[in-house]
């Protein structure tokens, strides 16, 4: 009987955190010891796994998230890898120096899944055989696994306290040189120099993600800019730009020029630390945009004051929706006015609104345009002081419930320190104010926004691109056009009802007392629309609109 040896597989696993290590002879000598590891016993060393970490932490277990290791083990799983076969490491810090029982459920993990693990270090061998036969190398495996813990252990503190007292002393404006954590902005080189400035700005890639940050206030959606970017060659990061990325880019506090560093659960934000793409003003702005923004468009012919969450039916509050009948659009997307309609988002869905039916969207929409590029008295509408003073007075109302809030924290907190065994009443009490707190932050910060919105600068800006951009345009927008109008739009108003039938057409009860009155006032015209404009500032104005051509006919102040 001819006797047929069963074939072994060999696996080498090879990792290391920084690239220094590569350079060592380690990497020569563990491959060499697989190599010879295999050919002497009769084994087949399988390469058909890259099983190398180059610059993966096995403290923090980012070698198993993210790396060889972790396919090593889901190719275990899969079957990939068959029992008996044989895993050969450096040593057994390399395979984990994560807490010893995670590390010692790593080992015993592959080895019961018929693994044998293999150090090259000491040519020991790790089976359950060989453990049943020898128990005392379970335990000498957990004394290197604590071993290896607790060096990279007390190496990660010794990390974290010399990046705090970095991040410290940026704070204080004492230290300006290199905090190496995390990877610089794209859009950024480095000068060469080791103090300030550290960094200088890309020239051509920045101006591209200002580009692509111009595009994301218009209105223009993630895809749509990668797609305008892509085509014309231009990049922030060096790459094709792929849509969702700029979603992430947008809420960076580096576009300001700052760096956020995490340390141990503390964060620090480092001002100054990077050129600048915008000032920080402009990055709350940006950040209020996106928390209010509405999905973009997809259709054809945009809707310049519909699909923004701004337009309202005025007789029972639903969204009114843009409709476009694209089957039945000319050449480059051109339509009939009668095409494309507003009505309102109960009355087609349920047919529950009290007043239904559509419009002709085209005409409301030159209505707005024209009213906010021909009335001069618009900046006084979008800067209203009465409304500023009204925000300014409850930030100082809010800055007063901080301190108070924040004063108790301190109480508490300074009590639990001389205390082992805190009461529960008393954490939750903390817990409580410390939410309240971030409430408080988070309101704080929305009407800090709304008065960089609200500066006589910024309506003055908003008053001459409307003058600006909508002189001469005609009734057919391009894309661009409506895009631009669209952003003008959302910065301009908070709101906009539209009454397709006129404010007189509410149905009994006390809302039509108070068409009543408004109706008096306004000028009599067939087949009317009435338009509540709510502007950003708090103003409010009605205007009475024909419903075929657009033309507003009256006005009052509400």
């Amino acid at each position: 009987m001819i006797s047929v040896r069963k074939m072994v597989r060999v696996y080498s696993y090879i990792r290391f955190s920084t690239p220094e290590q590569a350079d060592g002879s380690s990497l020569a000598r563990q491959a060499e010891y697989a190599s010879q590891y295999a050919e002497k016993n009769g084994y087949t060393l399988d390469q058909s796994l890259s099983l190398r970490d180059e610059g993966l932490s096995a403290y923090h277990q980012r070698h198993i998230s993210q790396g060889a290791l972790g396919v090593f083990l889901r190719a275990v799983d899969d079957g990939l890898v068959p029992s008996g076969s044989i895993l050969i490491i450096e040593a057994l810090d390399r395979l984990s120096r994560a807490e010893p029982i995670i590390a010692q459920a790593l080992l015993s993990q592959i080895i019961n899944a018929g693994i044998t693990v293999v150090t090259a270090s000491d040519g020991k061998a790790y089976s359950r055989e060989s453990l049943k036969a020898n128990p005392m190398d379970l335990v000498y495996s957990l004394l290197v696994m604590i071993r290896a813990h607790e060096e990279s252990d007390t190496k990660s503190k010794r990390v974290l306290a010399a990046l705090r007292l970095q991040c410290q002393a940026w704070q204080a404006g004492t230290y300006r040189g290199h905090i190496r954590n995390g990877k610089p902005p794209t859009w950024l080189v480095e000068t060469g120099s080791v103090e300030w400035p550290l960094y200088e700005l890309n020239t051509a890639r920045a101006e591209a993600l200002r580009h692509a940050i111009d595009l994301y206030r218009q209105g223009y959606g993630g895809s749509a800019i990668a797609g305008r970017l892509n085509k014309a060659g231009i990049s922030y990061t060096g790459r094709p730009i792929v849509g969702s990325h700029l979603y992430k880019i947008i809420r960076r506090p580096d576009l300001y020029g700052a760096k956020l560093i995490e340390v141990d659960g503390e964060q620090f934000e480092l001002s100054d630390y990077y050129p600048a793409i915008m000032s920080r003003d402009e990055w709350d702005s940006l950040q209020q945009k996106r928390r209010t923004r509405k999905k973009a468009p997809s259709s054809e012919i945009p809707g310049i004051i519909t699909g923004i969450g701004l337009c309202r039916c005025g007789y029972c509050g639903s969204t009114m929706n843009g409709i476009n009948f694209t089957g039945k659009a000319k050449a480059a997307g051109r339509m009939q006015e009668g095409w494309r309609r507003l009505i309102c988002a109960r009355s087609s869905n349920t047919n529950d609104c009290p007043v239904g039916s559509s419009v002709m969207l085209g005409p409301v929409e030159r209505a707005v345009i024209n009213y906010c590029r021909d009335q001069m008295d618009l900046g006084a509408l979008l800067e209203r002081s009465d409304v500023q003073s009204d925000l300014r007075t409850k930030m100082i109302r809010l800055d007063e419930k901080l301190a108070d809030v924040t004063t108790s924290i301190e109480k508490l907190t300074d009590a639990l320190l001389v205390t082992d065994e805190p009461p529960l009443s008393v954490m939750r009490k903390l817990r409580e104010l410390e939410k309240t707190q971030a409430n408080l932050e988070q309101e704080r910060a929305q009407i800090s926004s709304e008065l960089t919105g609200f500066s006589s600068s910024a309506g003055a800006d908003l008053l001459t691109e409307w003058q600006a951009l909508s002189a001469g345009l005609g009734d057919q927008l391009d894309y661009d056009s409506r895009m631009t109008l669209r952003d003008l739009v959302q910065r301009t108003f908070i709101g906009i009802d539209v009454y397709i039938k006129g404010i007189d057409a509410i149905p009994a009860g006390a809302a039509a007392r108070v068409a009543a009155l408004l109706i008096k006032r306004l000028a009599p015209v067939r087949d009317p629309i009435d338009l509540v404009l709510k502007f950003r500032s708090g103003a409010v104005r009605v205007m009475r609109v024909s419903a075929k051509t657009g033309e507003w006919v009256a006005q009052l102040d509400v």
